[in-house]
Parts: C-alpha cells; structure tokens; sequence
C-alpha cells in the first residue's frame, strides 16, 4: 500500500496524521537518547495523541570531557574513575565527588 492510500484509509478510520520537521530527539530518563535525523509522525486517533519516531537512535553521555576532569580533579583519581562513578551517578558531579572521596 503507498503512502497516499494508507493516509486515505487512515483518515476513514479518524485517524488525523501530521508529519512533524525536526533536526533531533532528545528522550531523558535513566539513559539518555538523541535521535538523529528523525521522520516524526504525530497521530490524533478519538482524542488520544501519539507520536511515532523513527532515525538513526544513539545513547548520549550525561556528561561532558570537562566534567570528567573536574570529578577527577575534585575527587583526586584517575579520569577512568571519575568517567566510571559520573557513569554510575548519571551525570550528578556532586555525588559521584562525595561517593568516590569517600572510597579513599
């Protein structure tokens, strides 16, 4: 089925659709997502809203190169560790500060 008669058999059903432009996706809980170059369709079926989203899906550091340094720095380890506990306290330099100070 094209895109043309599946958008024809959509609007039968109730079912409004709209294409939304966007360069990006950023999806924040535990992990962090950035979806690239995403194809947004927003859906309206009887009230209830939904979006489908596709594109290329890659997991983002909660962190910056900067913020390892100053963890490791503050905390007075190896930037592996900072990296690692910074990893471990998704992104919280405070904690990750006070954890790993604490471990020496």
């Amino acid at each position: 089925m094209n895109p043309k008669q599946l958008e024809q058999a959509m609007k039968k059903l109730g079912v409004k659709q709209e294409e939304i432009e966007a360069s990006e996706v950023i999806i924040k809980g535990k992990k962090n997502y950035i979806i690239r170059e995403p194809t947004i369709i927003k859906m309206n079926m009887m009230g209830q809203e939904s979006l489908q989203i596709t594109g290329a899906l890659e997991l983002l550091e909660s962190f910056t190169e900067e913020d390892i340094k100053t963890v490791a720095e503050q905390a007075n380890v190896t930037q592996e560790k900072a990296k690692a506990m910074l990893e471990e306290t998704r992104g919280d330099l405070a904690e990750a500060i006070l954890r790993l100070r604490q471990e020496q």
